[in-house]
């Protein structure tokens, strides 16, 4: 008797992985657009300052991709921003009538700058795993407690650098090493150690796994709550340098600093591959998604197709579309 076994449909012999091409395609589109439309888009000034634009939200989006891969979510991080500047300024301004070594009072500001942005994601990470508040509600909380911090602190109005300071602390945004701008090495070894951490070690399975399936986590013996509450002091450490770098461009901070940063950033994450559900995060989609961000403000800047005002908008129907293009390449591969 013989057997009669139905043949199976031949697989291709490749297929592409859009969910990594995806943001590399629409970056390389950007870029045809951009020189298209304007003769110096291309020069290496204005791409410079592309790079050094997008650090500031590229930091903070890297650790926005851990929160959102273990299946968190952070509004909070443009306030808490605003606050760590605000309280960085204050703490320098005030030394000046203790010590006259300008050094020391900026790396004091500095190091005051990774504690209150560590610290602010540790109080996100526990009042979500400790308290049982959806992080949602949690993160909208202490966006308003640390923007109305800030607006206190600033008596409604803006914070101010002292110009010594400033003028040492300055190096930190406009200085270069071998000529590339401070802000654009420090973005790329947050990536790089973000990339590592997330691919490379137990900790960044972990996150991945919470994000996928919290209870079968828990059941895997993982630590679902240590997970979680680590991954919003990666996100916080992430604020203070976004926040360290920030400070000297502009010496200042005040209730409107870091407004925004928060849609920017998800929309970084988002744009680059990371499921907004948890489960699965990409630290070099991320970095791309950055970029394209800045590459979209930088088009706007150097023509008249829309005005600058619209550019929050512009991004808000990125995040809608990525979101979509996400759900039609899950049930395409389902």
């Amino acid at each position: 008797m013989t057997d009669i076994t139905q043949a199976k449909p031949a697989r291709p012999r490749f297929s592409l992985d859009w969910k990594l091409l995806g943001p590399l395609a629409a970056l390389v589109l950007l870029l045809v657009i951009g020189a298209f439309l304007n003769e110096n888009f291309l020069s290496s000034a204005n791409l410079l300052n592309i790079l050094t634009r997008s650090a500031f939200i590229g930091i903070i989006a890297i650790g926005a991709t851990f929160v959102i891969s273990s299946g968190g979510i952070d509004l909070s991080v443009g306030s808490m921003a605003a606050f760590t500047a605000g309280v960085m300024i204050l703490l320098m301004n005030w030394m000046l009538g203790v010590t006259d070594v300008v050094w020391l009072i900026v790396l004091t500001g500095i190091a005051a700058g990774a504690l209150i942005g560590t610290g602010a994601g540790l109080l996100n990470g526990l009042l979500i795993t400790r308290g049982g508040i959806e992080a949602f509600i949690v993160t909208l909380g202490t966006m308003g407690i640390y923007r109305s911090l800030v607006t206190y602190l600033a008596d409604g109005g803006t914070l101010s650098l002292d110009s010594d300071v400033r003028g040492l602390y300055r190096p930190v945004y406009y200085g270069d090493i071998l000529g590339l701008p401070v802000p654009v090495i420090l973005f790329a070894l947050a990536a790089l150690a973000g990339w590592i951490v997330l691919n490379n070690t137990a900790f960044g399975r972990h996150v991945q796994s919470v994000g996928a399936n919290e209870d079968v986590a828990r059941y895997s013996a993982i630590n679902t709550d240590r997970v979680k509450v680590f991954a919003y002091m990666i996100q916080g450490a992430c604020v203070a340098l976004a926040t360290i770098v920030y400070v000297p461009r502009l010496g200042s901070a005040s209730a409107t600093t870091g407004v925004l940063w928060e849609l920017e950033a998800i929309a970084a994450v988002i744009i680059g591959g990371t499921l907004l559900k948890g489960g699965y995060g990409r630290i070099g989609g991320t970095v791309t998604g950055a970029l394209i961000l800045t590459l979209i403000g930088n088009i706007l800047n150097l023509t008249d197709l829309i005005s600058n005002y619209l550019n929050g908008a512009v991004q808000g129907v990125i995040i809608i579309a990525a979101v979509f293009l996400q759900r039609g390449l899950s049930r395409k591969q389902s």
